[in-house]
């Protein structure tokens, strides 16, 4: 009877484990990046316009600011920052970047070239400058030529 009862047990682990897997199998995994992943250390940026949304998630804060063309178009830029943790040592924090806040980031563009940067630098208007990306992502070090966008 005991033989049975633990041939039961082990049988019923087993298909709680392979309906486990099953569970898990369909759900996509999020990984961190690496800078050289997503981004062109080739394509510095200089993004200047208001802040539209700010996005205080993990693995990396988003910015999201308006920037206008020189044909007076604008167009929506994501900024990719580090995580907030990181930020909030550095003393930024999702209240001091609000919503309509005029704002200045050096970074660099993505390789598919869309309105997406690896933010290097924040600058508020009255002149505060924060680093807002992650130490160690493979982003070019100081010493770069930065252009306007495209």
């Amino acid at each position: 009877m005991r033989r049975q009862i633990r041939l039961t047990f082990r049988l019923g682990m087993a298909a709680l484990a392979l309906a486990a897997l099953v569970v898990t199998a369909g759900v996509p995994a999020s990984a961190h990046h690496a800078f050289g992943a997503e981004f062109d250390p080739n394509r510095p940026v200089v993004l200047r316009g208001p802040v539209v949304k700010v996005e205080w998630v993990n693995p990396h804060t988003w910015i999201h600011m308006e920037v206008t063309g020189e044909d007076g178009s604008t167009q929506t830029w994501m900024v990719e920052g580090g995580t907030p943790n990181t930020l909030l040592r550095r003393g930024l924090s999702r209240d001091t970047i609000p919503v309509g806040a005029m704002i200045v980031v050096d970074g660099y563009q993505s390789k598919d070239r869309s309105a997406r940067a690896n933010g290097r630098d924040v600058t508020f208007e009255d002149g505060r400058k924060f680093f807002m990306g992650s130490s160690g992502t493979g982003a070019p070090r100081d010493g770069r030529d930065v252009t306007e966008p495209e």
